[in-house]
């Protein structure tokens, strides 16, 4: 069972969730944690599940759930993340709740910030959604469109369910060596971002503080393998294990 508590009641009309939950290269962590920084985002509630990793992840010497839900109020942002790889397992029904939120709150689109495996990353942001406005609006601002293709995880479902209940979803996707954690990775979809939704974040200080993601995720990861053997098999299911070799 996955619940999702906020700790009061909040105005999330017409704001934009941002899933940007772990996947291959890290590009969602990388990319969220930098918009909760930059923006110094509020923390307005977690997601909790059985099936989740006994784990709690420390920042600024207080234990915090490691999977939280963070807004920003100057551009209409939710960010739903995690320290953790979701377990496969639980994919459709975390999805599932995150599409019941955000009918409940009235927010007006989805967001997924995600990798792609390639042998040769392109340096440019791909946008896959089921709305051919999206993508009539993505081409205009000169990113570019998958025709062919696998999404995967959370973003996925969202996308492919969101349109039924009028939510607009898309995928942000970029190509990565997934071998590698590049901060390049999160900049070029926050780029993208920026231009989708018209906003501005600064990306000056990305790399500094995508290693500090990377250390955080490492460390989770090291703490997971500690955990019942289900978490380590949907880690590297989810993964792959080159991911943090």
């Amino acid at each position: 069972m996955i619940e999702i508590k906020l700790f009061k009641n909040y105005d999330l009309k017409d704001y934009t969730l941002i899933d940007a939950f772990p996947g291959v290269g890290l590009v969602g962590p990388m990319a969220g944690s930098y918009m909760i920084e930059k923006l110094k985002m509020e923390y307005i509630g977690y997601i909790e599940s059985n099936e989740f990793p006994p784990i709690a992840a420390i920042h600024y010497g207080v234990p915090m759930f490691p999977a939280r839900i963070y807004k920003d109020d100057k551009y209409k942002l939710v960010v739903a993340m995690s320290e953790f790889v979701i377990p496969a397992n639980v994919v459709f029904e975390l999805s599932r709740e995150l599409l019941a939120f955000v009918r409940k709150n009235g927010v007006a689109k989805t967001i997924s910030i995600s990798g792609m495996p390639s042998t040769k990353p392109s340096g440019v942001a791909y946008i896959t959604s089921p709305d051919p406005n999206v993508i009539k609006k993505a081409s205009k601002l000169g990113l570019k469109t998958i025709t062919e293709g696998v999404v995967a995880g959370v973003g996925a479902v969202l996308m492919t369910n969101s349109s039924q209940f009028k939510v607009e979803s898309m995928n942000i996707l970029v190509e990565v060596n997934p071998q590698l954690m590049d901060p390049k990775y999160a900049e070029i979809a926050i780029m993208g971002l920026n231009k989708l939704i018209d906003i501005d974040i600064d990306l000056k200080d990305l790399e500094e503080e995508a290693k500090v993601v990377e250390a955080k995720m490492r460390e989770m990861l090291k703490k997971m393998k500690e955990t019942p053997e289900h978490y380590t098999k949907a880690q590297d299911e989810a993964t792959g294990p080159s991911m943090y070799a």
